[in-house]
């Protein structure tokens, strides 16, 4: 035996009806058929708008005729396709429940109401003409069939618009009938009756509930679920075309789709055959041929992820509760608030931080659920709660797939994914089936661009595939050197399967933007031929425009203004990777927002470079004390082009040489008063002392300067500073001489002392000094730590120079997809 369900949309014209019973002929030649029938499509909500306007007085026969316009078509249909049949029969029972139902709509036109048990009456008709309307075609091609009258066979609770069958009373009274084995048996669905013999119906999606009643009453093999689609997909076909059909899936899986949203099969159908064990099948009736979707109790593919769901114009009530008070008695007492008044919830949450109880529910209903509620808590609000509250604009985002919530590959991109779409995320729900994660979110803007982009990256973009879209900002040197290291690499990133797209490059002056990728060695050429002037507002906006899967903003400047913009950039989905050391060095309060948005967007804020050029030294710092070691003090050579310089002084080479060989090998910044005047040095002590724990602001650190104090150098610009600095080489060479006296040199260094206490310094070391063999751009570190003492832990190597720099960064680069 096997149940087929054919739904309004598979009935809606004549010739769909004639491919229906084609395909009830062609079924039941392979083993008897059972047949449940909706109405014809657009029926019951005609008959439901009927019962509106009846009870507000308003012309009701505008939808009535609608319904009676449908059937005479239907009938005149079937009397062309077979001109010799008599349908005179069928056309007497349409019209005889026409005529019915027209004069129980003028008595709630009269009494301007319609109680429940009337309602049922009036919409339960349309499947009641289905069914003779089909009964007849068979006849027709000589079709034996036994019809099943549901509102005496099939027993059902009180509710009369959303009654639950009784499943054994109901299967003795079918099984009863001893139908003949070559019969197909009609039944028209979405109806039943009560033990008073009152005609109920079964609620939302209730033919698909009384085909899957039918199965278990009848002991069938499978049970065909028939509609206009061809099964259920990873995402509603009609808003993502990309959308995949889900071939097989367990009956948990295809109740989690139910309950988050998805209008395929409702959770009321899946229970019985769950219960009893029978297959299910989704099937198309305009492609009767498609595979559709399988469901039973065990899949044949049980891939990770089944599929996504967003369900929108949601609101929550918020019930806060006083500390003290017992969770477990309100929740008890909500869910019998929620019961007495049939309020339809799609979750109910406890949230611990906040002592509330949060309810979801359609937005429609808001107000109306509000005041229950408020009315409900009143003798209580005064002892056990604070407030209820209602927040609008919710939607609900859903994964689903068999125990998905210990994925924690697939969790990491869907977070991902809703932290980079720029909502505000109220909660994480973990339904306790475990086949479910749903993220809460509050957004005023319609988000169906940013499912698209969930749907792409779970379904269409291989998790072991790692991309990067890169946002380069600055092509001096470094940004220049990068690219070529880019350029240099592509191959072997693409062995090891990563993937990295060049989708935008500017300067001070213009920018290039391409969503699928720069070609790396045709950048210069593009940005002059493309001359579109730089604004930071236009990359933010492209961006923002744009879904990316895991942007990155690289910043190769020493621009305030774009340090400003770190907040922004992490805002709209973005990790910023950056040598600039602006923003690290900014306010202490800056700095902290910083790495607060980086935890609250699931982003990253890479550094690296700041310190030390290519020497993993803030990765380092970072390992000891999270490792629970503790810095005691802290002193190095943190400037390369300080480091090269003091070399040269140290052999007998005036500063002004120094600095102009320094300078000619990119050791130094574009203008090398930024160097010489310590600020720099002063910049990179601040940022470990940050590291390290402690909240300085830049003017806290002392700077013992190379220089008289006389001598001002902030408005002087390269060509001057460096006619001024020949003018100091005397002072500089003195204190060269007595250094050397002592048989020691003289160094430029960072120093945090054991209180915390910053100061760049020139001193003079010794030979027993890791400092002293310390030249040529070299940096060193020396941390005494609790654990490295007395002998420190030191990080030795190369601190400045395009080639080391662009490297560090590339290796921060890495470190996003690793």
């Amino acid at each position: 035996m096997r149940v087929l369900k054919f739904g309004g949309s598979s009935l809606s014209n004549a010739d769909l009806f004639f491919k229906v019973s084609n395909i009830i002929i062609q079924k039941n030649k392979i083993e008897q058929v059972a047949i449940v029938l909706s109405a014809p499509e657009k029926i019951t909500n005609y008959f439901i708008k009927t019962i509106e306007y009846a009870v507000r007085d308003k012309n009701y026969l505008i939808y009535f005729n609608k319904i009676i316009k449908i059937f005479n078509n239907l009938l005149n249909d079937i009397n062309n396709k077979y001109p010799n049949s008599d349908c005179e029969d069928i056309k007497y029972l349409i019209n005889h429940e026409i005529r019915k139902t027209k004069e129980i709509l003028y008595a709630v036109k009269i009494l301007k109401k319609c109680p429940d048990e009337i309602q049922s009456i009036i919409i339960s008709r349309g499947e009641k003409l289905s069914v003779i309307i089909m009964e007849k075609i068979l006849k027709i091609k000589k079709i034996k069939t036994i019809v099943i009258n549901p509102e005496k066979k099939i027993i059902a609770n009180n509710n009369f618009l959303n009654a639950t069958v009784n499943i054994s009373e109901s299967k003795k009274n079918i099984q009863e009938m001893h139908i003949p084995v070559d019969n197909i048996i009609l039944m028209s669905g979405f109806v039943a009756r009560n033990n008073k013999k009152e005609i109920v119906v079964l609620g939302r999606d209730g033919s698909d509930y009384s085909a899957a009643i039918l199965s278990v009453c009848l002991e069938a093999s499978i049970c065909e679920i028939w509609t206009d689609v061809n099964g259920i997909y990873s995402f509603d076909p009609k808003k993502i075309n990309s959308a995949k059909l889900i071939k097989n899936i367990s009956y948990e899986e295809a109740k989690e789709f139910s309950q988050l949203g998805s209008k395929v099969l409702h959770s009321k159908t899946i229970l019985p055959l769950e219960k009893f064990n029978i297959s299910c099948i989704i099937k198309n009736t305009l492609q009767p041929n498609a595979e559709g979707t399988f469901i039973s109790k065990k899949c044949k593919k049980n891939t990770i992820i089944k599929g996504i769901s967003c369900l929108n114009n949601f609101s929550i009530i918020k019930i806060y509760i006083k500390e003290k008070e017992n969770k477990i008695d309100i929740f008890s007492h909500i869910k019998k608030i929620i019961a007495n008044y049939n309020i339809q919830t799609y979750f109910i949450s406890c949230l611990q931080e906040n002592h509330s109880i949060n309810i979801y529910f359609s937005k429609e209903k808001n107000k109306e659920c509000y005041n229950i509620f408020k009315k409900n808590f009143k003798n209580k609000k005064s002892n056990t709660i604070k407030k209820i509250e209602i927040i609008d604009s919710i939607s609900i985002i859903s994964i689903i797939g068999k125990n998905i919530v210990f994925n924690k590959k697939i969790n990491k991109i869907f977070l991902k994914n809703i932290l980079q779409s720029n909502c505000d995320i109220i909660s994480v729900i973990k339904n306790s089936s475990n086949n479910s994660i749903s993220i809460i979110v509050q957004k005023d803007k319609d988000i169906q661009s940013d499912i698209n982009h969930l749907h792409k990256n779970l379904f269409f973009e291989n998790i072991k595939k790692r991309k990067i879209e890169i946002f380069l900002i600055g092509i001096g040197k470094i940004g220049k050197t990068l690219l070529n290291q880019l350029s240099n690499q592509k191959n072997i990133l693409k062995k090891n399967n990563i993937f990295i797209k060049l989708c935008s490059i500017s300067n001070t002056k213009y920018m290039i933007f391409n969503s699928k990728g720069i070609n790396i060695k045709q950048w210069e050429l593009k940005i002059k031929k493309n001359q579109e002037n730089f604004q930071i507002e236009k990359l933010k906006k492209y961006i923002s425009n744009n879904k990316f899967n895991n942007p990155v903003l690289i910043d190769c400047t020493a621009s305030q203004e774009i340090s400003d913009q770190y907040l922004n950039f992490i805002s709209l989905g973005c990790h910023i990777i950056t040598p600039n050391k602006k923003a690290n060095t900014s306010s202490y309060v800056y700095y902290e927002k910083l790495r607060n948005i980086c935890l609250q967007k699931n982003r990253k804020f890479l550094y690296e470079t700041n310190v030390g050029a290519g020497l993993p030294i803030i990765d380092n710092l970072q390992k000891l004390i999270q490792s629970g070691d503790k810095i005691i003090r802290f002193v190095g050579i943190l400037s390369g082009s300080l480091s090269f310089i003091f070399g040269k002084l140290n052999e007998g080479f005036s500063l002004y040489e120094s600095t102009k060989q320094a300078m000619e090998i990119g050791l130094t910044e574009p203008n090398p008063k930024e160097d010489l005047s310590g600020i720099d040095v002063a910049r990179k002590l601040l940022i470990i002392a940050r590291e390290i724990g402690y909240k300085l602001e830049l003017k806290d650190i002392k700077i013992d300067s190379l220089f008289p104090k006389k001598f001002d150098y902030s408005k002087l610009n390269t060509k001057e500073f460096l006619s001024e600095i020949n003018n100091i080489d005397s002072i500089i060479l003195e204190k060269i001489k007595k250094s050397n006296s002592e048989n020691k040199v003289l160094k430029h260094v960072g120093i945090i002392n054991q209180y915390g206490k910053c100061s760049v310094e020139i001193i003079s070391v010794n030979k027993n000094d890791p400092l002293y063999t310390v030249k040529n751009g070299e940096n060193i570190l020396s941390f005494y730590t609790k654990y490295y003492q007395p002998i420190p832990l030191i990080l030795r190597g190369y601190g400045a120079g395009n080639n080391v720099t662009a490297s560090g960064i590339f290796s921060d680069l890495l470190r996003l997809i690793s």
